[in-house]
């Protein structure tokens, strides 16, 4: 059986934080015509639509900065989507959760960061 990719351990921790932080998971790889969305949570009046981005420690950007505008875009595109369907209230947040791992242990976290409103909808919010 072959390990896990480092992108899918990286989103079993992130969502391993979350639910530490008093998170509830609705939804995780939620998959539409649109995109996907790695995680769907709610907390506080939130429903937080979080992208995870895996790197090592020694790479040579952010994680963060590979979520892109376009990327941005059809992730707003796919919350619309989910929102829609399932009837949602709460108030939309979009984060990006950063995983940082060992470049000798690529699948143990040495750092979490939770991007809170990590992008503004800006024009594309009107979907909301």
């Amino acid at each position: 059986m072959p390990a896990p990719s480092k992108g899918a351990a990286g989103e079993v921790m992130a969502a391993r934080f979350l639910r530490q932080k008093g998170y509830t998971i609705l939804a995780s790889n939620y998959r539409c015509r649109q995109g996907e969305i790695d995680i769907i949570a709610a907390k506080d009046g939130y429903i937080v639509f979080a992208e995870v981005k895996t790197r090592r420690s020694d790479a040579m950007y952010a994680p963060r900065e590979a979520v892109t505008v376009a990327k941005q875009r059809r992730i707003l595109q796919t919350a619309s989507i989910y929102l829609a369907s399932n009837g949602v209230t709460l108030q939309p947040r979009f984060d990006v959760i950063e995983v940082i791992t060992s470049d000798k242990a690529p699948m143990i976290a040495e750092e979490i960061n939770h991007i809170m409103g990590a992008y503004e909808t800006g024009d594309l919010g009107a979907a909301f």
